[in-house]
């Protein structure tokens, strides 16, 4: 094992000797794991309405004024003219239109029933939904309550309630950073393993030293797994020190065991570094393995299912994540995180990334061909 041995010397010598690669390596994630999760929120706030209310009653006034008082929406205009609440719309000053017609108020007294008038500006799509439900939610439970007020109390008449005790489980405030930082920090290792780690050979033939190594009687396992080691022990110190700014920043502590992340992490890696060592044995120049390393990210990273859920996929694409790693180990880090499951809890995960490291590994060794 001493030719493996000098190759790791070399490698970690190279990479202490560069600082642009160390400024990379520890002080990007850091900066990115403790802005990103402060900014990547799910929930929508903010929203601009313009309510053009027709009636001027007590009742709209009071619908206008449960409204605003969430903390969802801001009222930007409020008059009759709808002309003038479309143009807010097509300046993007407005993102809703609420109209209130004539005679709300008497309509609600005498037929017990008014409709409301709503348009959403569609553009942001996302944004439009949730915010058509958020108003929708609000209408109905004020709706609920008009109802129940107008009652004539011990008729036969009145309407029955229904009260909801709701449990959350796993994440019983609804903080969306304990959702968000354990799959930031799968992405920011991924990035970090994978970018370093696909310019590893190529790197070594546009300096012209690759042609030194092939003349030594290294073995090709050998030198694979010295271009590999170094970066998984890096990979490793990045974890942990994202488990620390998780701890110090956010104070999350996982409910299972940092043993089992730990573990999968090692398989993990295992992976994401196999994955960029066979990018940089196909690639000619560092251009070219820095581009075909971003469009898999960027394929890895939108489909892993930290911003988009997976079941919400096409089939096609739910099919396409079970080849995705990054998918796996963001399910077993919010497990883990939030629900405290053990290593037997994500064996199916731990198994797939073995079979995964296994070929990927194999691949990139056997892709790698001593050229004279």
């Amino acid at each position: 094992m001493s030719p493996l041995r000098y190759i790791l010397e070399k490698e970690f010598k190279q990479i202490f000797r560069n600082p642009a690669i160390l400024k990379v390596i520890f002080i990007m994630p850091v900066i990115q794991l403790i802005m990103l999760p402060m900014a990547a929120d799910y929930e929508i706030k903010n929203i601009n309405i313009a309510v053009i209310d027709r009636d001027h009653s007590a009742v709209s006034n009071q619908l206008v004024q449960k409204i605003t008082a969430s903390n969802y929406f801001k009222l930007v205009s409020y008059d009759n003219d709808f002309d003038a609440a479309m143009e807010s719309i097509e300046n993007d000053k407005a993102d809703l239109i609420l109209e209130i017609p004539k005679n709300f108020e008497v309509n609600l007294y005498n037929e017990k029933e008014s409709k409301l008038f709503l348009a959403v500006n569609a553009i942001n799509g996302v944004k439009a939904n949730l915010g058509a439900a958020y108003l929708t939610n609000i209408v109905q439970a004020y709706n609920a309550d008009f109802r129940i007020e107008t009652l004539t109390p011990g008729r036969f008449t009145e309407m029955p309630i229904i009260e909801i005790s709701s449990s959350n489980w796993y994440n019983p405030k609804m903080n969306y950073k304990i959702f968000m930082v354990p799959g930031i920090l799968v992405l920011l290792i991924t990035i970090v393993g994978m970018n370093l780690s696909s310019i590893n050979i190529v790197r070594e033939k546009e300096m012209g030293t690759i042609e030194q190594i092939n003349v030594t009687p290294i073995k090709k396992a050998h030198f694979i797994l010295g271009k590999l080691i170094p970066f998984w022990v890096i990979g490793i110190v990045v974890i942990s020190v994202g488990f620390l700014i998780a701890w110090l920043v956010y104070g999350i502590i996982p409910l299972g065991s940092y043993f089992t992340l730990y573990v999968f992490a090692a398989i993990y890696l295992m992976v994401i570094l196999g994955i960029g060592l066979l990018i940089s044995s196909y690639s000619e120049n560092q251009q070219q393995a820095m581009l075909v390393t971003f469009f898999i990210m960027m394929i890895f990273v939108l489909m892993g299912g930290l911003y988009t859920s997976i079941d919400s996929m096409p089939i096609w694409a739910r099919w396409f994540t079970r080849l995705n790693p990054i998918s796996y180990f963001i399910e077993v880090m919010r497990m883990v995180v939030l629900k405290g499951s053990r290593i037997n809890d994500i064996a199916p995960q731990l198994l797939i990334m073995v079979i995964y490291a296994i070929f990927i590994n194999t691949w990139a060794v056997l892709s790698y061909h001593k050229r004279s």
